[in-house]
């Protein structure tokens, strides 16, 4: 059997805020969306869906330290200036970075509800 992902979907507070902000700055195409409830974006091989959170969760303080999930985009060129653009927004984004042995340059960074992503741009 031959199993392949399709979709990610992540539970969050504000739907409409997120999908701005993948809208916005990576250009995701919307797929589908039930107002302040559901979206799913095209982000190239995986979708990615925003969930609104049960009625328990939606008044917590936000904890970016208890998630797991790191998001990966690729970027075929232009990395310091789309982080650049970034940072210009207000987005909290990390440095660039490489690793030994890895043929990339990244950076690590923050959607408004604290989950983390990363751009990685392929040498």
């Amino acid at each position: 059997m031959l199993l392949s992902m399709n979709r990610l979907i992540l539970y969050v507070r504000d739907v409409s805020l997120l999908k701005r902000f993948y809208q916005k700055h990576f250009s995701f195409d919307l797929v589908e969306e039930i107002s302040d409830e559901w979206v799913v974006l095209n982000t190239g091989r995986i979708e990615l869906a925003f969930h609104r959170v049960g009625m328990p969760w939606r008044d917590l303080p936000l904890s970016r330290s208890s998630s797991n999930v790191k998001m990966v985009f690729t970027v075929k060129s232009g990395l310091p200036e789309l982080r650049a653009s970034l940072l210009s927004a207000g987005v909290v984004m990390g440095g660039l970075k490489r690793y030994d042995g890895f043929s990339q340059l990244m950076c690590d960074g923050e959607d408004p509800e604290g989950n983390i992503f990363q751009l990685s741009q392929p040498d």
